[in-house]
């Protein structure tokens, strides 16, 4: 199914951004933007300004408020979604299983709870559960009603499920945007400042291109392709 196992993915990043040169602070607020007249020359932060060439907002689902610090707009809202880990079972579920009504789901722009059974077989023998979607802020209330609902979807698929324990379960955010569409590339309301967020569910398998549209746009190279349906000037 050509999938990673992001944890490892991102620490496997943030080592190569490393031996590179970058420098990586973590647990450290950007609170505000550098200018110099109209262009963004760096962040503030709670630890002290970071002068740069340029900025890069990469927030994810706080992607919005990092645009908001420049005055542009750019509607990124958490979508969240939870996920069921059952007890590990012997092989079981062999790929990735979506029902149909996973593609609406996906493409609704409800706000409302939705739920399209995912089921996943993982190499530990776990089977992952999912999948939700509602629009209720970052609200990280386990929500006993949506996992019910994720269980019994999930056994429609697979009946063998009914007698099988849950061992956890989590919450996350995917970054949604309105018109299901990345924002990527230069703001030419704020010179200076790039973004590369709005990906919803799909932000890990896009990354790579993602990373190959902003650098060019940093490095002024060709694009790989033609990013002008990611503008971020088209929330206006």
């Amino acid at each position: 199914d050509a999938q990673v196992e992001p944890r490892r993915a991102a620490a496997g990043v943030l080592a190569a951004a490393r031996s590179a040169g970058a420098r990586v602070r973590t647990g450290v607020e950007v609170t505000g933007l550098l200018r110099s007249g109209e262009r963004v020359v760096g962040v503030r932060t709670a630890a002290g300004d970071l002068p740069a060439g340029a900025v890069v907002n990469a927030a994810g689902t706080w992607s919005g408020d990092v645009a908001a610090l420049a005055d542009v707009k750019v509607p990124i809202s958490p979508r969240r979604g939870f996920i069921l880990v059952t007890e590990p079972l012997p092989p079981t579920v062999r790929h990735k299983v979506y029902a149909a009504e996973y593609v609406d789901a996906v493409a609704s722009d409800d706000a409302a709870l939705q739920i399209s059974p995912v089921v996943e077989g993982t190499e530990s023998g776990t089977i992952l559960i999912g999948s939700s979607r509602e629009r209720v802020g970052m609200d990280r209330t386990l929500a006993v009603d949506v996992l019910r609902g994720l269980a019994a979807a999930a056994v429609r698929l697979f009946p063998l499920l009914a007698a099988v324990s849950v061992i956890r379960a989590y919450c996350g955010f995917r970054p949604y945007s309105p018109d299901h569409l990345p924002v990527i590339g230069p703001d030419p309301r704020a010179p200076g400042l790039l973004h590369a967020c709005g990906h919803e569910g799909a932000g890990v398998g896009l990354a790579p291109a993602t990373g190959k549209l902003v650098a060019a746009a940093l490095s002024g190279h060709d694009q790989v392709i033609d990013s002008t349906p990611f503008r971020p000037e088209r929330f206006g």
